[in-house]
């Protein structure tokens, strides 16, 4: 997983728990939320919370195998390598060695999946789950997403009655409401520990593709990955996942995947193991102060909607460039960013309300959800002869593979999938990512008009592309 500023992804080698404190008897409804008003009220117990969804949260164990190539790390240095080769240290001959790491994971049906973070299991050869009463079982894949850093386990019991814990509507909780973490930290056992909801949409945190998360101040150390955020309802609200930090440990700021991203890919988990996110067709930017000054808005926060894919869903829902979309389905979108997470948490086939500011009034529109669309087909293949690209792999823009690569409102033209290392393409900087525009005079439009202009005899060669939203051209003699 990523790390960006003090973000860390929480170690895949430990889990956490904590006691906590909750009322004895009937579990407080949700919608009964007081402040203590006396010493009595402040010392009641957690436990009926704990007992009901602690056996739900599980340990989970992963081996990987792990190739190094020297038996010391001197001997990986570029320095040497560059007069003794790559095999410097071991003579050539990678070795191996396992990997063991430790994570959490939850229960969420009694026929036994189990949602945990992807970076617990990434790379993992085998999986083992271990239950709150020490039971074993293999594990086996059933989804994996690194765009969510979310995964989905199945093990079996033999009777399919698993304890498990049921979703809560992730939004349908508030700032200073108390939570529950529960997990392994650093290996000590299933652990709880108790805090408060600090925020409920957290962005620009840097962790996925889909940053929008809840913050907790809920104890949350290196291996409470994958382990569970509950309500005092006995509810599941989030899946742990990461922690700011400045020197490994718990500071009070951790975040946790909400419950209705889960809901989402583990719906996708039981309808065949692949992610189909739903998809706006819109391209757009978070609404500034001078934006929002410049459009009649008292405030800044909405998205600004700056590309409309002819004939995809905002299309025909009659949005248009220049629009501000301030909320959807009710909860208001502060970013681009949460405006993705609730596009992507909707359900394809569907439609969700949005608001718009358009010409100074506030409109409501039906958007309609579907998947995004591979139009025209991928046609990937690797590039060949002698030419700068040789040796990159490309493919054809979509929205289904701009959706895929992260590339937002690139839905047109040719993309670099991968580089084959040493090739010339790689010697001469191209990268993955980079989106092919024109190769000298010809305006690429498809891989197959690419690929027959790159067969020309020509030894000067002028290539324009686009890296990270920059326009960049170069030119090679070859």
């Amino acid at each position: 997983m990523r790390q960006r500023s003090a973000v860390r992804a929480l170690s895949a080698a430990l889990i956490l728990a904590l006691p906590v404190l909750l009322a004895p008897g009937p579990i407080a409804r949700a919608d009964t939320k007081v402040v203590p008003k006396s010493v009595e009220a402040i010392q009641l117990s957690f436990a009926p919370v704990v007992k009901k969804v602690a056996p739900a949260v599980v340990n989970i164990f992963s081996k990987r195998v792990v190739s190094q190539r020297s038996l010391s790390p001197l001997f990986n240095d570029p320095f040497f390598q560059q007069f003794f080769g790559n095999g410097f240290g071991n003579f050539g001959v990678p070795r191996e060695r396992i990997e063991n790491s430790l994570g959490s994971g939850v229960i969420v049906s009694p026929k036994g999946l189990i949602v945990t973070n992807h970076h617990v299991i990434e790379g993992a050869t085998e999986i083992t789950v271990v239950l709150a009463d020490r039971r074993e079982f293999p594990a086996t894949v059933v989804l994996d997403d690194k765009r969510t850093d979310l995964a989905v386990l199945r093990v079996d019991d033999g009777h399919g009655n698993l304890p498990y814990v049921e979703l809560r509507d992730s939004d349908s909780i508030e700032v200073g409401d108390l939570v529950l973490a529960i997990g392994n930290p650093f290996g000590v056992g299933q652990t709880v520990t108790s805090g408060i909801v600090s925020a409920t949409a957290r962005t620009h945190v840097g962790i996925s593709d889909y940053a929008f998360f809840i913050q907790t101040d809920a104890a949350i150390n290196p291996g409470n990955s994958g382990g569970a955020l509950v309500t005092l309802d006995g509810k599941l609200v989030g899946i742990n996942t990461a922690i700011f930090s400045r020197g490994g440990g718990s500071i009070g700021i951790g975040f946790a995947i909400p419950a209705n991203m889960v809901r989402t890919v583990v719906a996708s988990a039981e309808q065949g193991g692949k992610v189909v996110r739903p998809w706006s067709g819109v391209l757009g930017q978070t609404l500034t102060p001078d934006l929002a000054d410049s459009l009649g808005l008292s405030r800044p926060g909405g998205v600004v909607v700056n590309k409309v894919y002819p004939g995809g869903p905002a299309a025909r829902a009659g949005i248009a460039p220049g629009d501000v979309v301030l909320s959807v389905e009710g909860q208001p979108v502060e970013d681009v960013e949460a405006f993705r997470f609730r596009v992507a948490t909707g359900e394809i086939g569907r439609s969700v309300s949005l608001e718009v500011w358009r010409d100074g009034r506030r409109l409501k529109v039906a958007l309609p959800l579907q998947a995004p669309p591979e139009t025209p087909p991928r046609d990937e293949r690797q590039l060949t002869g002698q030419q700068p690209l040789a040796g990159a792999v490309v493919v054809n823009l979509s929205p289904a593979v701009a959706d895929e690569l992260d590339q937002p409102g690139e839905w047109k033209g040719v993309v670099i999938l991968k580089i084959v290392r040493g090739s010339p393409a790689h010697r001469l900087g191209f990268a993955p990512g980079d989106v092919l525009l024109k190769i000298n005079d010809y305006d690429v439009v498809d891989v197959a008009g690419l690929d027959a202009e790159l067969a020309r005899a020509v030894t000067h060669w002028t290539i324009t592309f686009v890296r990270d939203g920059q326009e960049r051209s170069a030119e090679f003699n070859f």
